[in-house]
C-alpha cells in the first residue's frame, strides 16, 4: 500500500497567548467564537504558551514574553508581537476590519502600541502578583 502525504498549508496566523491569565483567556475565547470558520480551516490557530513554553525560542522569545504580550507567527514565518497581533486578528475577524484600520493606520499605530504595551505591562504585573504562572 502506498501512502501519499499531502502537505498542510501554513496557517496565516498562529497566535500564542497565556491561558492562565483570565483576561487574556476570556478575550481570546471571545475572539475565537467569531473566527470559527477560520479556526476550522486551519487559517488561524491559537496556542497556549504554557503548554509549549519553548515554542518561540528560535525567535528569542520565552514564556514570560508571551505572558506579557501576544505573539504570533505569520504565514511567512515572521514573528508579530503585541498590538500588531491584535490588529492582525481584527483584520481577519468578520466585522472588525474597521478596528484594524483605525488602530493600525500610520497615525494611530504608535498610540495603539503604547496603550497596548502599558495595559499588557499592568496585566502581567497583576497576574504575577496573583501567582498565575
Amino acid at each position: 500500500m502506498t501512502y501519499v502525504v499531502i502537505p498542510m498549508p501554513q496557517p496565516a496566523l498562529t497566535i500564542w497567548y497565556n491561558t492562565r491569565c483570565p483576561v487574556c483567556d476570556a478575550g481570546i475565547n471571545w475572539q475565537m467564537s467569531k473566527l470559527l470558520p477560520l479556526l476550522r480551516s486551519g487559517t488561524i490557530v491559537f496556542r497556549d504558551i504554557n503548554q509549549e513554553p519553548s515554542a518561540l525560542g528560535s525567535f528569542g522569545a520565552d514564556v514570560n514574553d508571551v505572558r506579557r504580550r501576544l505573539h504570533a507567527v505569520d504565514a511567512e514565518g515572521q514573528l508579530v508581537v503585541g498590538a500588531d497581533v491584535a490588529i492582525a486578528i481584527w483584520r481577519m475577524t468578520p466585522g472588525e476590519a474597521w478596528l484594524a484600520k483605525l488602530c493600525g493606520n500610520p497615525v494611530m499605530l504608535p498610540v495603539t502600541r503604547l496603550a497596548y504595551n502599558r495595559f499588557a505591562d499592568a496585566l502581567f504585573a497583576w497576574n504575577r502578583w496573583r501567582g498565575r504562572w
